[in-house]
């Protein structure tokens, strides 16, 4: 039975990704490797607790040394590569976080495996002629869109922030490897996630809760910032997909097909909550602007049709029927805290 390496896994995608990936791929085991930082929580896994074919490690992956370990003592035959710091406000305030983590620790992780994996530049070793290396990455890295367009593969670079530039220059490192050495990699870049097990500080889950909280509702700027929303197993969906059966040394974009503003999402929302949790006034009344914050681009949009054409993937769920799940889960999640 071969392991393969999961960064990241107590993260927003990587919890949602790791008992799916599992629940696929039978013969497989899983090593989970997280710092938990404030964005990673193993309650997010609970499911998982005594699941005989996942492992946790408690790490940094800027930590060599204890990479080697883990790729050494587990036999690691592939990686799914979440781990990442990815909070843009974050990143405005504390760029070195991103810097380390998003940049050094894809190296890190990348050196590792080629050394682990490979005798010399496009010759594998024997036993790991099949070893993958698949690199989670976002649609920040293509900077911002006007009114019209989509993202493609083809997309030139141009990141924004700190975050978006730390994933770019990453998204670089790992195609540098195929090129150079022949290394087995894929590259996925998603629009923006949503669903279940989100962290509390993202746009959805802070409008729900403050929402339910009577607290106000804060909307940066003028709320026309526009996101592609895609809900995360779809994403689930669509990275299993790309390990299994993408070509070496592509990019895929995953992309919901769910245009929206910030405006639009806490209208939706606060209408969802008006049905399923009436109170005296409208969640709408809560809704308060505030003041931008620097840098933020306008719209982000994901041509999918790569992925879709080439590999058979497709969005199951729309933006009305994911935001009802997604819901549903955080005011379970709110009134059992």
């Amino acid at each position: 039975m071969k392991t393969i390496l999961i960064t990241g896994g107590a993260g927003f995608i990587g919890a949602n990704f790791i008992p799916y990936f599992l629940d696929k791929n039978e013969k497989v085991k899983v090593v989970n490797l997280d710092a938990l930082t404030y964005a990673g929580d193993l309650e997010n896994l609970k499911e998982l607790n005594s699941h005989s074919r996942c492992i946790f490690e408690k790490g940094n992956i800027c930590d060599r040394n204890f990479i080697e370990n883990v790729f050494s003592k587990y036999t690691i035959s592939g990686v799914i590569h979440f781990a990442a710091e990815s909070h843009v406000d974050n990143s405005i305030k504390n760029p070195d976080a991103f810097i380390q983590t998003n940049i050094n620790g894809t190296f890190n992780l990348l050196d590792v495996a080629k050394k682990f994996w490979m005798d010399a530049p496009n010759l594998y070793k024997k036993e790991y002629d099949n070893a993958r290396f698949h690199h989670i990455s976002t649609d920040e890295v293509f900077g911002t869109l006007e009114a019209t367009g989509l993202f493609t593969e083809e997309t030139t670079y141009a990141p924004n922030s700190p975050y978006s530039a730390s994933k770019a220059a990453s998204d670089f490192i790992v195609r540098s490897y195929f090129h150079t050495y022949g290394m087995n990699v894929v590259t996925t870049n998603c629009s923006n996630n949503y669903g279940p097990k989100q962290h509390n500080e993202k746009l959805i889950p802070t409008i729900i809760r403050k929402a339910i909280s009577g607290e106000s509702i804060p909307i940066y700027g003028d709320g026309k910032n526009i996101r592609d929303w895609l809900y995360v197993l779809d994403h689930c969906k669509g990275i299993e997909l790309t390990y299994q059966k993408g070509n070496s040394g592509e990019t895929y974009n995953i992309g919901g097909k769910n245009e929206r503003n910030n405006l639009q999402i806490a209208h939706k929302i606060c209408d969802i909550l008006d049905l399923i949790s009436p109170k005296a006034t409208s969640y709408k009344e809560q809704i308060t602007f505030v003041k931008d914050r620097p840098g933020h681009d306008f719209r982000y949009a994901i041509d999918a049709s790569k992925i879709e054409n080439e590999l058979g993937w497709i969005a199951e769920e729309n933006f009305e029927t994911g935001i009802k799940k997604t819901i549903e889960w955080y005011l379970n999640k709110y009134n059992t805290q």
